[in-house]
This record gives structure tokens, C-alpha cells and sequence, in this order.
């Protein structure tokens, strides 16, 4: 059992669903590995580092992913959701997460046309028809258009940053933010408390990286809502 097929079944995945996770995410490595030197989507083309380092990490946040879009359903009073993942470049998280709920709208926002590019032809190669490509910057989008905000290796979250992230957030909206130590999370989230008074910061636990006694890995997810 490779990296990746063991990982998808430690974060909890199991019979058809595991099958048909690994299947798009295994295709998703390999058109990373194809387009990485032309689009400049991540430092790396080997296969393992890509699953671990890339997509298991995160499928590490889907189960709190699913709850947080249980809640947002609720909040909002709607049956269908559209998240935005904020400065997609490779698709991280959006794509993955898209493979996983196919029953929320995807929208990948990123700036950069040959990664749009990259996006598109990968959401059509894993299938994905709840997935919209969107070549703009963050601050472009459309005010309160957004149910779940979420990004990974995106910019830090500065008073200007937060301040256009939940400008794109509906009333109840939730956002979803990979993030890495607990202190650099705490000064963050210290910089723009009068924006963002409360949060939560769940700690990930994410097959061959977390769990790596070499070389100590923290993974997080920082949940906060717009009131």
C-alpha cells in the first residue's frame, strides 16, 4: 500500500468513497507532475512529497471541512454552498476538497492565467463539475457572494486581507484557513482581533507529516465566522 492509498484510509476514508479519492487524486498528482515546470505550481514533481506535503494534507481538514459546511448551511438558511478557495495556484485546497464534496460549488480564485489554465484543464481531467475557475485577484470578487472562504499557503492574514476575505463572505459565512505553527497563528490572529475577536484552531493530524518523529511538522485549521 503506497503513501497515499494508506493516508486516505488513516484520515478516515473507507470502500467506494477511499476508492474514488485516490483514483482523482492520483490523477491530480500526475498532471501536477506534467504542468509543474511550465506553471511553476510547486517545488517539487516527486510523487510521494506531492501526496503527503500536498494532498493528504489537505484531506487532513476535510472531516472538520464537513462539519464547518453543515453549520454554514444552517447559519445561512441554504441547501447548495459556494466556497471560494482564495489564491488556489495549484488547486490546494480547493481541488482536493471539491473531490471530496462534490455537493458544494468549488470557486478557485487565482491570479495568474497559466495556473487558471493549469486548474481548469486538471478540474475537467479529475471530472469535476462543481468547479469554477476564477482568473482575478482576491480583492475582484464579488461582495458577499461566498458561504465558505478557505485557502492554503495563501497571504498572511493582515487587517487588509481579512478585511477582503470576509467582504466576499455572506452574513454567517465561515472561513476555513490552513495554517501551520500555533504561534505564528496567535500573532495573526492577534493583528486583527478587531476584525476577528474569536477562532478556533483545530490541530491536524496528517498521515507521514504530523506524525513524522524526525522532524517535528504542526498542521492546523483556524476556523472563524463573519457576523
Amino acid at each position: 500500500m503506497g503513501k497515499l492509498e494508506d493516508g486516505i484510509a488513516k484520515i478516515g476514508f473507507t470502500g467506494e468513497k477511499a476508492a474514488e479519492i485516490q483514483r482523482k487524486m492520483d490523477a491530480y498528482i500526475k498532471e501536477i507532475q506534467i504542468f509543474n515546470k511550465t506553471a511553476n505550481l510547486v517545488g517539487t514533481d516527486d510523487y510521494d512529497e506531492l501526496a503527503v506535503n500536498h494532498v493528504l494534507d489537505c484531506l487532513s481538514g476535510a472531516p472538520h471541512f464537513e462539519k464547518i459546511a453543515e453549520e454554514a448551511k444552517k447559519n445561512l438558511g441554504v441547501s447548495k454552498l459556494v466556497a471560494g478557495d482564495f489564491g488556489s495556484g495549484s488547486g490546494f485546497p480547493g481541488l482536493v476538497l471539491a473531490s471530496v464534496f462534490p455537493e458544494i460549488d468549488f470557486v478557485l480564485i487565482e491570479r495568474m492565467k497559466k495556473r487558471c489554465a493549469f486548474l481548469e484543464s486538471t478540474a475537467a481531467v479529475l471530472g469535476l463539475k462543481n468547479v469554477t475557475v476564477v482568473n482575478k485577484n482576491a480583492e475582484q470578487i464579488k461582495k458577499k457572494s461566498l458561504d465558505i472562504a478557505t485557502f492554503r499557503a495563501f497571504r498572511p492574514l493582515t487587517l487588509d486581507m481579512t478585511k477582503t476575505i470576509l467582504c466576499a463572505l455572506k452574513i454567517g459565512g465561515i472561513v476555513a484557513a490552513y495554517k501551520a505553527r500555533s504561534e505564528k497563528i496567535e500573532a495573526e490572529m492577534e493583528g486583527i482581533k478587531e476584525l476577528v475577536p474569536s477562532f478556533e484552531k483545530i490541530p491536524l493530524c496528517v498521515p507521514f507529516l504530523t506524525e513524522n518523529t524526525e522532524e517535528v511538522r504542526e498542521r492546523n485549521l483556524v476556523i472563524f465566522r463573519k457576523s
